[in-house]
């Protein structure tokens, strides 16, 4: 698969939950920043919010993302479309784009972070040097009125993958708390991009970030100019 993105899909209505993209299979939807997957207290998660929101449609759960995270994500319409996005997730073959802001300056400005992962206190978890729950993160990086702007590419989907990943190059996400991060209005990290091949054609869905005070009208024609995958060689993946 291609490592290049092209505008399939945006839409800029603030929603806690928005629909993008439906079609028989699957859709595609825009989580907002501080919304769970599952249900959080008293509070609906995606999964329930959309059960209720379109109660004829069954929805199966494919990925997720972290309570603070917003942006995009799939949900299987049948349990067949979610067998074959097994598939193609165990097979490294969705490519996944976030972007992610830190008011800290990170040992290296670009390259890839791996190393196992393991639970940690408080509900935390840290990167190791072995193998096991191994987890590999590639990003580019630049500079923006303060900030580092990151444009990630996670290769495996480990629960806090990025957010460990750029703990450890000494830039966590700026308002993730839980991993060193300074307090803000929002966790700056946005699922920004998604691609893959259904039914022999290719999918490709961008979700510009909007919520946020950082997410200036600035930052987000910065991060379209600076970060165009046309002009960026990731590494290879094949060793994964």
């Amino acid at each position: 698969m291609a490592n290049q993105f092209f505008p399939y899909l945006m839409c800029s209505e603030a929603s806690l939950l928005s629909v993008l993209f439906r079609c028989d299979d699957f859709w595609v939807i825009r989580k907002s920043p501080g919304m769970s997957f599952h249900a959080d207290s008293d509070e609906l998660g995606v999964m329930q919010s959309l059960a209720l929101s379109y109660p004829q449609q069954r929805f199966f759960p494919v990925h997720r993302l972290d309570k603070m995270t917003s942006g995009l994500l799939v949900v299987a319409c049948h349990a067949k479309a979610a067998a074959q996005f097994g598939v193609l997730f165990e097979r490294h073959e969705v490519e996944k784009r976030y972007l992610a802001l830190s008011n800290r300056k990170p040992k290296k400005k670009q390259g890839t972070i791996k190393g196992g992962m393991k639970p940690s206190r408080r509900g935390q978890w840290m990167l190791t040097k072995n193998a096991e729950n191994f987890a590999v993160t590639q990003f580019f990086s630049s500079s923006f009125q303060g900030f580092r702007v990151f444009l990630l590419r996670p290769l495996t989907g480990k629960t806090h993958q990025i957010r460990v990943a750029l703990k450890s190059l000494g830039a966590p996400i700026f308002g993730d708390v839980r991993y060193g991060g300074d307090r803000a209005d929002r966790g700056y990290l946005h699922a920004y991009a998604l691609q893959f091949d259904w039914q022999g054609e290719a999918k490709r869905f961008i979700d510009l970030p909007f919520e946020g005070e950082c997410f200036s009208a600035e930052l987000v024609d910065f991060i379209s100019a600076q970060f165009d995958e046309s002009l960026l060689t990731w590494p290879s993946s094949k060793s994964l």
